[in-house]
């Protein structure tokens, strides 16, 4: 029998007893609410978060928001997950975490400094909770799931992320549909000549073939203001209000769909002890940051920390070098939907893809499409006329992120069975800690030198995702030469158990 899934129940007998199949179908429904909830939320956050950079782009405020955020994510994933885990369970950290990014977008009304950065600090308070619970749920139901059906556990968790992220990231389509329906419309009747006179500047400038295009694109620097490229001219704030108020909607609904359509983890998880169970404070600290003595703790954090750079990259600088620059704002809204579309359709493929062919094979497609996707930018030059660029651009830079995205989370459930909390923990720290490193040094470096970092960051988690898998390798034909069988599958060895 799977040692993994003793956490779930003491016996095998008794899950049979306590659970039929139809409990399949049960478990299934709890993944789709969870994810709908994810992508509702979402919708609200992402939508809005896309526009900071060059919504809120006076004196870098909506740079430096998204860098508050991820500033204190990297201290909630420290002290924060398994603490109000253990306090409310998974279901409602989620549900409360939700509420914490509410005044985030209550901000967006009215945008200053002192509004703005505790919003963003409280965002990355509620973030790591959010994604820790998030993560755990779904591994341990996706253990009853594979207990009660006789499945592959590891394929189970890996399917079940791709679902999830399927949902998640059609928030960016939801979220940017919205916004870019609004910033497109025709303004109020006090803004229409000088919109008409936005879009005859514009004009004007594409036909006597300007300058605008030759410092958009990797030659995008800081400081480039809207009187020298009329495309930064930010919407009014009657429509920014407008999106704000749909998107508080949202996550109020996402937070009633979790409070009320997701049944509460204590269902499968009876008897099973996580690794923050008993622990609070420092203590918990002390066991987030064990995970970092472990060799794969180590060797996973470079491509977890590139998740979050890449994601930084597509939100700020490539909608304001890119999108912004080279189109206009209220084109990032459609842009970013080809993302999100992507990006949903891609996790599903992935989720079952791995199942099929492997997990490395897929990480090596995904390495190939996403150094591609990088050098390209280093010698694109965007303009207004070439649209399709745009769309072929963020829908490849979709399907990278979903590889990285399903892949990563899965592997780090899998890597530590019975560690979930503390793994997730240290998954979502390094994470932020590549966005919020992004975010930092946006506003003070040109786009081509934030492309040779992105690079090279890929370049040496990649590095390290293949020192785990030929480790994994070895030590599972070793296993086989000496006892016949690979229980590797069912679990990890003692050593990485016991880290």
């Amino acid at each position: 029998m799977d040692s993994r899934f003793t956490r779930v129940k003491t016996s095998e007998e008794e899950a049979e007893e306590e659970f039929s199949p139809k409990e399949l179908w049960r478990i299934w429904k709890n993944v789709l609410m969870l994810g709908a909830a994810f992508m509702i939320h979402f919708t609200a956050f992402w939508g809005a978060s896309n526009l900071q950079s060059s919504v809120n782009a006076d004196e870098a405020l909506g740079t430096f928001t998204l860098a508050s955020i991820y500033g204190s994510l990297i201290l909630s994933n420290i002290f924060l997950p398994v603490v109000v885990i253990r306090w409310l369970g998974c279901k409602w950290a989620v549900a409360v975490s939700f509420i914490a990014y509410m005044p985030f977008i209550m901000a967006q009304f009215y945008p200053k400094f002192f509004t703005m950065i505790p919003a963003g600090l409280l965002v990355g308070f509620g973030g790591g909770p959010l994604w820790c619970a998030k993560c755990t749920y779904l591994t341990v139901a996706s253990e009853a799931f594979a207990k009660i059906s006789g499945l592959n556990a590891d394929a189970i968790v890996t399917r079940f992320f791709g679902v999830f992220f399927m949902f998640y990231q059609f928030s960016q389509v939801w979220g940017n549909l919205i916004s870019s329906a609004i910033l497109s419309t025709g303004g109020s009747s006090d803004n229409t000549n000088e919109t008409i006179s936005n879009i005859t500047t514009v004009f004007i400038s594409s036909i006597k073939n300007t300058s605008i295009d030759n410092f958009c694109g990797a030659n995008f620097c800081p400081g480039t203001t809207q009187e020298s490229n009329p495309n930064l001219e930010p919407p009014p704030s009657s429509k920014i209000n407008l999106i704000a108020g749909i998107y508080l909607l949202c996550m109020v609904v996402a937070c009633l769909i979790v409070a009320f359509g997701v049944d509460s983890l204590t269902r499968y998880n009876r008897g099973r002890q996580g690794s923050g169970s008993g622990l609070s404070g420092f203590k918990m600290l002390a066991v987030t940051l064990k995970h970092l003595s472990h060799p794969y703790q180590l060797l996973i954090l470079p491509i977890t920390m590139f998740i979050g750079a890449e994601q930084a990259f597509i939100a700020a600088d490539y909608n304001a070098s890119f999108v912004s620059c080279g189109w206009g704002i209220s084109n990032i809204g459609f842009v970013m939907i080809c993302f999100g579309v992507s990006n949903a359709i891609a996790a599903i493929i992935i989720g079952n893809l791995v199942k099929v062919i492997g997990r490395p094979p897929v990480i090596a497609f995904g390495l190939a499409l996403h150094v591609s996707l990088i050098v390209t930018m280093l010698f694109w030059r965007p303009d207004s006329e070439n649209k399709l660029m745009y769309f072929l651009m963020s829908g490849l830079w979709g399907i990278s992120d979903a590889v990285w995205l399903v892949n990563i989370n899965a592997l780090s459930g899998i890597l530590f069975p019975g560690k979930e909390e503390a793994a997730y923990s240290n998954f979502r720290l390094w994470e932020s800690t590549g966005s919020v490193i992004t975010y930092v040094y946006s506003p003070y470096l040109c786009t081509n030198v934030k492309i040779y970092l992105l690079l090279g960051l890929l370049l040496i988690g990649v590095c390290g995702y293949t020192t785990i898998e030929v480790m994994e390798f070895r030590a599972k034909r070793h296993e086989i030469t000496i006892t016949g069988k690979d229980s590797r599958a069912n679990g990890r060895s003692k050593e990485v158990a016991e880290n």
